[in-house]
């Protein structure tokens, strides 16, 4: 199972307003801000990656956060809903706390098996918060509000709406080894079994809507999780031999990925389990300094100067 693919690493989106992003997913859901780091092409954006206590793969949610992006627009070729994994009887508390922080959800439903409940980000980024079947045992982030009995653990699923699952579903299931598991109407969910937690991806299959629009409350791209650069590079090898484009191996300080745009049109990274996010901060630390990437390290003053307030 070392070299295979272990469910999710991390997934990352699009916001506008950051001060606004980092108070509710800080305060309001109560992640861990694991790093704080800027956009490796536009160092004048900030790059926030929240997670759970240690910063483990299959936890991390980052945001590219621009303030004058126009909304975006859910529809196939996307990843539309993240889902979360909380404790069993933590739903109530998360409507009440939704309820105190005017947070859009729906009220309480079930699919596969399991109780689930669906809110919006301030930007429209939809997630849903799931009670999974198997008890999750991931560290969470505690706060002063938020106490382990409901506080969130990491990754449960991922749900991709497309046109027509075959061409993604072949990915999954020949390449990256997960099965399907079970179908409920034009739901698929498809699991592996490398990964205990943040293993399952569904999909809508709905054909004939119109293709989403990537932008504001948008998933940028899925990262799919490796151990190490040689499963990452044996990867690269299989999917470029079904004649698709993908990246040269690129450092990302805290992993090193590939990426490549799935046939049904999701973006897709590899991501590997190391470095981590402790090799320029002790866990202890981990969020509360701002973290550039060597190459911009020399810009500090004038970044530091550029970017968007955030007390």
């Amino acid at each position: 199972m070392e070299n295979q693919i272990s469910g999710i690493h991390h997934i990352t989106a699009i916001a506008g307003n950051a001060k606004r992003n980092l108070g509710f997913y800080t305060k309001v859901i109560g992640l861990r801000l694991v790093k704080k780091t800027v956009n490796f092409d536009d160092p004048h954006t900030y790059h926030f990656y929240y997670g759970n206590k240690n910063g483990a793969p299959g936890t991390i949610l980052t945001f590219f956060p621009w303030e004058s992006i126009s909304a975006g627009r859910r529809g196939t070729r996307q990843v539309t809903e993240i889902g979360y994994s909380v404790p069993e009887g933590s739903l109530d508390f998360w409507l009440k706390r939704f309820e105190e922080h005017n947070v859009i959800y729906n009220k309480t439903a079930k699919k596969f098996g399991e109780q689930y409940l669906t809110f919006l980000d301030p930007d429209g980024l939809k997630f849903e918060l799931t009670v999974p079947q198997k008890t999750d045992t991931r560290l969470p982030w505690e706060t002063n509000d938020i106490d382990s009995e409901y506080a969130i653990r990491g990754f449960h699923n991922i749900t991709i709406t497309t046109a027509d699952i075959k061409p993604t579903a072949y990915i999954l299931t020949e390449i990256f080894g997960y099965q399907l598991m079970e179908q409920e109407v034009n739901r698929y969910r498809f699991i592996t079994n490398s990964a205990d937690n943040a293993a399952i991806v569904d999909m809508a299959e709905v054909p004939g809507e119109k293709a989403g629009h990537v932008a504001g409350g948008s998933v940028h791209h899925v990262a799919f999780r490796v151990r190490d650069e040689e499963t990452l590079m044996a990867y690269r090898e299989k999917i470029a031999s079904l004649g698709l484009h993908i990246t040269e191996k690129i450092d990302r300080n805290y992993f090193y990925s590939l990426y490549f745009r799935e046939p049904g049109g999701v973006l897709f990274e590899l991501a590997t389990d190391n470095p981590g996010f402790s090799v320029d901060e002790p866990e202890e630390e981990l969020g509360t300094h701002l973290k550039l990437p060597v190459q911009y390290e020399s810009r500090r003053k004038e970044i530091e100067e550029v970017l968007p307030e955030l007390g």
